[in-house]
């Protein structure tokens, strides 16, 4: 039973609520032994959640009488073991009790570093009451840097969550140091009025340290103003209740009892070394020995406590210098993790907004284009649409890098017919080949089985990077792809993949750079041949992910060979089980388009027209609505055969609006007509119940596929019925 988990805990659990209970008693040295006690069966136990917060209470102890390097040392230990766990609402009082610690070291950068790591965890768990503390103590540190605006801004957002939940405490502190704050500014009618609320709270309460504080600042207020008669009966709360305070806080007394008690063991250790020498001294032979001894003893004593004194000196410098930098490191991590975060957000947002434009300029473009144009607007709209079809390849382009340096690249191993999916990829890129005059000869090892089981979408991605670079910088030549196996491990196959080309070449020293983003050979080749300079970083990574290494051969005017090996596992399945959607191959005709139905669910005026002159060329009619509450009813009172749903609008979003459809028709067709990064939200869409989904801008080919399919389906489903 000693041993029983739960009691152990229990244990740590009293001993750490004691210790809390003596810490708000200012018995701060009583409060350090139960957290000792606490500290040496958590170590038992092994349960390192505890040992988090023992550690980071010890620090919170330390910092209150004013031993912050050993706070700095209990903190670190804390955190370490917090991260580990992912205790991340400990965390976050952590890093908050660290930027306390720098605030009392005057150390505001560092402390404002430390609160954002915390405000980060707090927000992350949604703990309103410790993000409101935490955006208080930071107002409080601009406030000490003289940065008014900044310090009036975040205890603002502080006195917003306080009021919002009722947390007094906070709010009475928050209105005064915001009577400060515009007291700075100059504001001197607004600086008393919310002192005096803060005050008011405060008093109504009991909050006795912020009422004191209330006092003080009220006093400093009026006696700028020159009402000195109302600063002096503040003074004196002031000092009364000060007088008040210091008579319940025993920090003096605490330390008094903490060295009372060292000094008491020291004599007693004094008292018995003193006995057992009289007790020789009554031994006349030894007496002498004994006292030459004594001295001699005492001497080698001194000097050796002397040494490790100095010693002792130096490694608590070094160590705190280690725990601080240690400390300082581990913000700058969260600091960029929360950067990195806040580029991917930002990229997400971006792109979104980029794409929705591009629907207009590549849905227009085509139209213009199919509409018998003047002979003289032909090559504008065609510059127009390859600008068009550029920017959202670009765009494309930096959200794959984004997400490989994010790591949110997941690898989706299936079997397919290696031999058979490369034949395709030289069938795809064969007309851009023959434009530049350029011959493609693939080389398969007779030797080598065609069925693997691999990632095949991204050695897809990788062979059409590295042959379309090939051919953008190959005129009037030949390019070799060339697959081969290196190595063999029961069914695993190391495997090489050779492209090689007699084009330009590349100089040495750009080779060393070519698989950095926005990397090429020159800006002037960049001129004349185009692209954005991120095909081969994603090559690489996608690469790295796959497990594999690539290389590059090239020599000037000569040409290059680029070549990866990356393992693959072999397989008997005769072929790939693609999950592609099966497009409609069979006549229009067939399907009677005149019954057909369509919503059309989307808020931008020009994506509106777009998308109904498209349905209108298919024959297809609509009805149009730019909202998803209008949809709903819409959908509840026609019979549509097929929705288009945009996914931002006003009001509810086309998600919120897809669930309540699906809430009394499961069957119906949505499609998703979004802007959004697809594989980042394909979950969300699926979870939504949304049929499939069509990212804009699309190729209309490809989106009227999708439609007549969907109908082709309905239409054999009602057959079938």
């Amino acid at each position: 039973m000693a041993d029983d988990p739960e009691i152990a805990q229990n244990n740590i659990n009293y001993r750490i609520t004691q210790s809390q209970f003596e810490l708000e008693n200012y018995n701060y040295f009583n409060a350090q032994k139960k957290l000792d006690e606490a500290l040496e069966l958590a170590l038992k136990a092994d349960n390192k959640k505890s040992l988090g917060i023992i550690h980071a209470l010890k620090g919170r102890i330390q910092l209150i009488i004013e031993e912050e390097d050993k706070a700095i040392k209990s903190l670190n230990k804390a955190i370490e073991i917090q991260r580990i766990i992912n205790d991340n609402a400990n965390l976050g009082s952590s890093y908050k009790t660290f930027g306390d610690v720098y605030l009392a070291k005057d150390d505001y950068y560092s402390a404002l570093d430390s609160y954002r790591a915390a405000k980060s965890k707090f927000e992350e768990e949604e703990l309103n009451e410790e993000l409101a503390e935490t955006l208080l103590r930071e107002g409080q540190t601009y406030i000490e840097l003289k940065n008014f605006n900044k310090a009036r801004d975040v205890i603002e957002q502080s006195l917003a969550i306080a009021k919002t939940y009722d947390y007094f405490k906070i709010q009475s502190e928050a209105l005064i140091n915001h009577a400060i704050v515009y007291n700075k500014l100059g504001n001197n009618e607004k600086a008393l009025a919310v002192g005096e609320e803060g005050l008011q709270i405060a008093k109504a309460k009991k909050f006795n340290n912020i009422l004191n504080q209330g006092y003080l600042t009220l006093s400093n207020l009026h006696n700028n103003v020159g009402d000195f008669k109302v600063s002096r009966s503040y003074l004196n709360s002031y000092l009364k209740l000060s007088d008040s305070i210091r008579s319940l806080t025993r920090i003096n007394s605490s330390q008094d009892q903490e060295t009372q008690y060292l000094l008491n063991e020291e004599i007693e250790k004094n008292n018995q070394i003193v006995e057992k020498l009289e007790q020789a001294e009554d031994d006349k032979n030894l007496g002498t020995l004994i006292s030459i001894l004594s001295v001699a003893l005492i001497t080698i004593l001194s000097l050796l406590t002397l040494s490790l004194y100095k010693n002792n000196n130096i490694r608590l410098k070094t160590n705190n210098m280690l725990h601080k930098k240690n400390g300082e490191l581990i913000i700058a991590k969260e600091k960029a993790e929360l950067a990195s975060k806040t580029k991917a957000n930002f990229l997400s947002t971006v792109t979104h907004e980029l794409r929705t434009p591009l629907y207009a300029v590549t849905g227009l473009s085509n139209m213009l284009l199919e509409e018998n144009p003047k002979p003289e607007q032909v090559q504008h709209l065609k510059s127009l649409k390859f600008s068009g079809d550029y920017l959202l390849t670009f765009i494309n382009d930096i959200l794959q890098i984004n997400k490989i340096e994010a790591n949110k690249v997941d690898i989706e191993p299936e079997p397919f017919n290696l031999k058979k999916k490369i034949n395709n990829i030289v069938l795809a890129l064969n007309n851009s080949a023959q434009d530049n005059n350029v011959n493609i000869h693939f080389e398969y090892d007779k030797e080598l089985p065609e069925n693997f089981i691999a990632d095949q979408l991204k050695i897809s991605q990788i062979l059409i990077n590295l042959v379309g670079n090939s051919i953008k910088f190959t005129k009037d030549g030949d390019i070799w792809i060339r697959i081969y196996k290196i190595e063999e491990v029961g069914k695993l196959y190391t495997l090489r993949f050779e492209v090689e080309d007699n084009g330009i070449g590349i100089s040495q020293e750009k080779q060393d750079h070519m698989f950095e983003s926005f990397s090429q050979g020159s800006i002037q080749i960049n001129r004349k041949y185009g692209g954005t300079g991120l095909g081969l970083s994603i090559v690489k990574g996608l690469i790295d992910i796959l497990k594999g290494k690539i290389y590059v051969k090239s020599e000037l005017e000569k040409g290059t060979t680029f070549y990866f090996e990356i393992p693959l596992e072999h397989t008997t399945v005769e072929e790939a089980k693609e999950n592609k959607v099966a497009y409609f191959d069979g006549n229009k005709e067939d399907i009677d388009l005149k019954s057909v139905k369509i919503l059309v669910v989307e808020d931008n005026k020009i994506n509106q027209m777009i998308t109904k002159k498209i349905l209108t060329k298919m024959e297809l009619k609509c009805d149009i609505v730019d909202n998803g509450e209008d949809a709903v009813d819409m959908i509840k009172s026609n019979n549509y055969n097929i929705i288009l749903m945009d996914i931002h609008m006003p009001g509810i979003s086309g998600i919120e609006a897809t669930k309540i459809v699906r809430s009394f028709d499961k069957e119906l067709t949505i499609f998703a007509l979004t802007a959004v990064t697809i594989e980042d939200k394909m979950h969300e869409f699926e979870e939504a119940g949304f049929t499939d989904i069509i990212p804009k801008p699309f190729k209309q080919e490809e989106f009227e596929k999708k439609l007549y399919n969907a109908l082709a389906s309905k239409s054999s489903n009602s057959a079938n019925a």
